[in-house]
């Protein structure tokens, strides 16, 4: 985390053991940017197939809910809020889905929507 901070995001409340401890935190917390890293580790490792997906064009609605402190275990829900056929290219398909990590109390600590590009099938007798 504190590595992460010092490189990435080096605001007080990430890196300044001393100094966080008069904030409204009253301890270290994890970058916002650290738990998106680490979902997206989770979602692209247990989630998105090697086979079928063809890359992302962005996500919407970022959201950190509760902030994230040192121990605190963490975990990856994936909701798939929408499964299309593209219009502009029928071999793809369009998948959107709502990511949400947990920490150990099952508390919403960050979210966000995804839109992914997959490889479609054929169905029998869809073309």
């Amino acid at each position: 985390m504190l590595d992460f901070g010092w490189c990435f995001v080096p605001l007080f409340y990430y890196v300044d053991k001393e100094a966080v401890k008069q904030s409204i935190y009253g301890g270290l917390i994890a970058s916002g940017w650290h738990i998106v890293v680490f979902a997206m580790r989770i979602y692209s490792e247990n989630y998105l197939s090697q086979v079928v997906n063809l890359g992302s064009p962005g996500g919407d609605e970022l959201r950190w809910d509760k902030p994230v402190f040192p121990g605190d275990e963490l975990s990856v829900r994936v909701t798939v809020l929408e499964a299309r056929r593209s219009e502009s290219r029928p071999d793809r398909g369009i998948v959107r889905t709502f990511v949400e990590v947990l920490n150990q109390k099952r508390e919403v600590v960050m979210s966000m929507k995804m839109v992914n590009f997959v490889r479609r099938r054929e169905s029998a007798g869809i073309k």
